[in-house]
């Protein structure tokens, strides 16, 4: 691979739903001491980025430069860089850390007190390249390709939330939403041990694909009936719920809906991004003693677990990935991402433009 660089790349600029488009940018200085330059050849759009660009996330500001979700190759190192060479292939860990706080000296930067999201809160990967942190990377094994490899990012955050809301071997379990990270939740229990999974959406084609991955029952959402069909469905007897409850959509009806199923002493944990402040029965909490927790993002060991499930197969890059557009029909991708019929959305960057 050559390391001689044009003088401009393309970056993607997301000013809002109908303003998204193609810049021309200087291409990223050289690499410095334990940083990379990635070529990306992927880029994922997610939930947060399509509530980003309907100007609806709370921690992301118009315009931004997305890209968080990436797969590529490396195209230099710099200084203190031995352990990987031009040529080899990468995905991100996005989140940016200090290092130096409490909850980065404990383990748990993925709440860095000054954390920052590489392509959320600063410039993204939805560009011809960018230079990263030697250790925000990841080796993507041989015989995994670049669209399962896509995958990686998306289920470290179930990954995560499995492990912190404690699914293991015996678990009934409930996925609220069957999006791309409701369905990742799916897989990542099954992974963990779970006994039973059942999954709602309002959406059938959803629900269809739920019922492909291995849940045990995927329900309408929107039933009247939806917390007797799941108790049911979850074989605990009509006075039990889920052990734990992964709420992959956080608003009203939801969260309604997971306090109602979870089971005495159960957790409800909150994996989807909330749009803003969401009433709860406190009430039924401190009853019941239900457990109320939030997981975000992952650390290191969910990546390096996200990887090894994918590369075991415990997923399909065509279970989850139904479109992909190259780079100059960027806008065309965000706005397939929010279809109905659409899951995981990609964006593919081929050559330096």
């Amino acid at each position: 691979m050559s390391t001689e660089q044009p003088m401009a790349m393309r970056q993607i600029v997301v000013s809002s739903a109908e303003d998204i488009r193609v810049e021309r940018v200087p291409w990223p200085d050289a690499p410095g001491e334990h940083e990379v330059l990635v070529r990306s050849r992927l880029v994922g759009i997610c939930g947060s980025d399509t509530h980003a660009c309907a100007g609806k996330h709370p921690f992301i500001a118009l315009p931004y430069r997305p890209g968080h979700e990436v797969v590529g190759v490396v195209g230099a190192v710099g200084p203190g860089v031995s352990d990987l060479a031009e040529g080899d292939r990468v995905v991100l860990e996005p989140n940016l850390v200090c290092g130096k706080c409490r909850q980065c000296r404990d383990g748990r930067y993925n709440i860095c007190r000054e954390l920052a999201v590489f392509g959320c809160q600063s410039v993204g990967a939805m560009a011809d390249a960018f230079v990263i942190p030697r250790d925000r990377l990841h080796r993507v094994p041989d015989g995994v390709s670049d669209e399962l490899a896509a995958l990686v990012e998306p289920l470290a955050t179930p990954v995560h939330a499995v492990r912190r809301a404690g699914v293991g071997p015996g678990s009934r379990v409930a996925v609220l939403g069957a999006g791309p990270i409701g369905l990742l939740c799916l897989v990542a229990a099954r992974a963990a041990g779970a006994e039973v999974v059942v999954v709602t959406d309002v959406l059938k084609n959803k629900l269809e694909r739920a019922q492909r991955l291995g849940a045990d029952a995927a329900l309408d959402a929107a039933a009247p009936d939806l917390v007797d069909q799941a108790r049911r469905a979850l074989g605990g007897g009509a006075d039990e719920g889920a052990d734990v409850v992964l709420d992959c959509v956080s608003g009203q009806s939801s969260m309604t809906q997971a306090i109602e199923l979870v089971d005495k002493g159960g957790t409800v944990m909150v994996v989807g991004i909330a749009a803003g402040p969401t009433t709860i029965p406190l009430h039924l909490v401190q009853d019941r003693e239900i457990a109320v927790i939030g997981s975000l993002m992952y650390v290191h060991d969910d990546v390096r677990r996200a990887i090894e499930l994918l590369a075991g197969g415990a997923v399909a890059a065509e279970d989850l990935v139904t479109a992909t557009f190259p780079l100059e029909r960027a806008a065309e991708a965000f706005a397939a991402s929010i279809a109905p019929d659409q899951l995981k959305v990609l964006v593919s960057v081929a050559g330096p433009g």
